[in-house]
């Protein structure tokens, strides 16, 4: 894949262009009101045909796709040529690193449950809990939050949908209820890059942002475990088990908020995942509610709280044992030093003299778009000066977090009995099987990258910033609509950080909170980006149901990231909470 994608981009990539770098234009029809219909209309069209119109995902991102480019062109005066390398270069993202993840770690799923793994380990969850509320608050949120913090970029969602799809929860569950669960943790996801993303773009330190995100998300770090089961079980059904999610929220937003505070947002959700697993898994050895919920919702206060599966504990460790070395790969592949020894191996074989061809170049290519690296100018306000916008296609093919999970797979298949031959068959085999999930990933992250670098993005965020004292509020907001344009909480910061610090200046309120408020509100998003959509749709092989999945979230997605919203405007304002901001 990696390959085809260098392939398509060099193809496509080829000409030369003028020297002189094309400026955006935030209000060019002279109204802004009118200008921030027209750039919100390529959402608009791929959200409205995904979810009002049921159309397939990938009919309805292509559409989104011709959308913008006519608007980026058309109406913003994006050169056509530079429109077409953008919409090409955002396709190549979303097939690597984003499709690359997702493929590999299906092809995972699939060999588990072709050696029979996956139903010992399925039977075996019962040996903790019978009860699916329970289930779902260890995997989708406790364990879910483990994959965030040690990678991001859709690992958590498509590793416990495919769990929970395993265990029994019927895929629209398994797919919108993953998505909840994958909220807050999502500002500290990969070892805090949205947080250093941010320190990047306005200036202020990682440690300072990041302590000031540790001050708002805990709130919802308690709050979104109790949220998931409601939609799952309902009131009542919630009310049965609270003591449960208390455990697995206070557990999770304790060492989230000490983590964060006093040593930084690298480890934070690594910490706090691990804690809450540990607490949750020790509290339900000694609690149970009195009625156990089984998949249909029946429940039955005879039935017991742990089941007997009547594997031996070596087929259980054996079943869990693929989940295991992939969860070690991926935190390997996540931590700085794993990173830099992959991308610049020519340290760790600089003793070697016959080493000639730095390796560097080999492991970790950076290839310059050509006709759009450096070739669009942010302008004021939206950034302090002219500011020209790089556009490198990174080709980290050992240190991608995709490459980590392939490696994790073929390691599970040796200890599973597989062959190297048969494990090659079912890697097509998954390749193919996924092949429209694959063209939808990439024609939607054409969409939200062409929506950047033509100027789209921030022509919708300078409206967010009219809003005068309320902008706490709708900032936040903003924070929101970046990650649901982009589908990552660190692109949305390094689009709207610069503009959050300048408008809070304006308006005379902290501009670190107003920052840390875009990654902080921007979890929130995580849910209905069309790519974190996708991604659940695909573990759960429920194709073409994507419109079911972003009707099941968009109401939690707009409550959740208003109360963020609410949260935020009181740290502003009000007093005590205003002693909560970092100074």
């Amino acid at each position: 894949m990696a390959v085809g994608a260098t392939a398509l981009l060099a193809l496509a990539l080829t000409g030369s262009t003028s020297d002189k770098p094309w400026a955006q234009a935030y209000d060019p029809l002279g109204h802004w009101w009118l200008s921030t219909i027209c750039a919100a209309l390529p959402v608009l069209v791929l959200l409205g045909s995904l979810a009002v119109f049921r159309m397939k995902a990938h009919h309805s991102a292509s559409l989104g796709l011709v959308m913008a480019i006519l608007v980026a062109n058309g109406l913003f005066h994006m050169p056509i040529k530079m429109a077409s390398i953008t919409a090409i270069y955002g396709a190549c993202y979303g097939l690597f690193p984003i499709g690359w993840i997702i493929l590999n770690v299906i092809f995972l799923y699939r060999m588990t449950c072709e050696t029979g793994r996956f139903k010992v380990l399925q039977q075996s969850m019962t040996g903790i809990t019978q009860d699916t509320r329970l289930q779902l608050l260890l995997i989708a949120f406790s364990f879910g939050a483990f994959f965030e913090g040690a990678s991001g970029f859709g690992t958590p969602v498509a590793v416990t949908a495919a769990l929970l799809i395993g265990l029994g929860f019927r895929p629209l569950q398994a797919s919108g209820l993953s998505l909840i669960a994958n909220t807050a943790p999502v500002a500290y996801g990969a070892l805090g890059t949205p947080i250093v993303a941010l320190a990047a773009v306005t200036g202020y330190s990682e440690f300072s942002l990041g302590a000031q995100v540790g001050r708002i998300l805990p709130f919802f770090s308690v709050l979104v475990p109790f949220w998931l089961v409601s939609a799952y079980a309902g009131f009542k059904g919630m009310k049965e088990i609270w003591p449960a999610i208390m455990v697995a929220g206070v557990s999770f937003a304790i060492p989230q908020y000490l983590v964060s505070n006093y040593h930084g947002p690298w480890l934070t959700d690594i910490i706090a995942a691990l804690c809450s697993m540990i607490c949750l898994v020790l509290f339900l050895k000694i609690w149970h509610p009195k009625r156990i919920w089984g998949h249909d919702g029946h429940h039955d206060e005879h039935r017991a709280a742990r089941g007997t599966h009547g594997y031996g504990r070596g087929e259980v460790v054996r079943a869990w044992l693929p989940w295991l070395v992939l969860s070690i790969l991926v935190f390997c592949w996540g931590t700085y030093t794993g990173k830099k020894v992959m991308n610049t191996p020519e340290k760790v074989f600089s003793f070697m003299s016959t080493w000639h061809i730095p390796p560097s170049t080999i492991t970790n290519l950076q290839i310059p778009v050509v006709g759009l690296n450096k070739m669009v100018q942010r302008v004021p306000p939206v950034v302090p000066k002219p500011t020209v916008e790089a556009a490198v296609f990174a080709l980290n093919w050992i240190s991608a977090t995709g490459s980590g999970i392939l490696i994790a797979a073929v390691i599970s298949g040796f200890i599973m009995g597989l062959s190297l031959r048969r494990m090659v068959v079912m890697w097509w085999k998954t390749v193919w099987h996924m092949r429209f999930s694959l063209l939808t990933i990439a024609a939607m992250m054409s969409v939200g990258i062409l929506t950047r670098y033509s100027g789209l993005d921030a022509t919708m965020g300078l409206a967010f910033a009219r809003t005068g004292h309320f902008y706490p509020f709708f900032g936040t907001l903003l924070g929101w609509l970046g990650v649901a344009l982009t589908g990552s909480d660190t692109a949305s910061n390094v689009l709207f950080g610069s503009l959050q610090k300048i408008s809070a200046q304006q308006i005379g309120i902290s501009s670190v909170l107003m920052a840390a408020a875009n990654s902080s509100g921007g979890v929130m998003g995580k849910m209905i980006d069309a790519q974190s959509i996708v991604v659940a749709s695909t573990a759960t092989e429920w194709y073409g149901h994507e419109g079911d999945v972003l009707r099941y979230v968009f109401w939690h997605s707009i409550a959740l990231a208003s109360l963020v919203g609410v949260v935020v405007y009181l740290q502003a304002y009000v007093t005590p909470f205003t002693r909560m901001v970092v100074h």
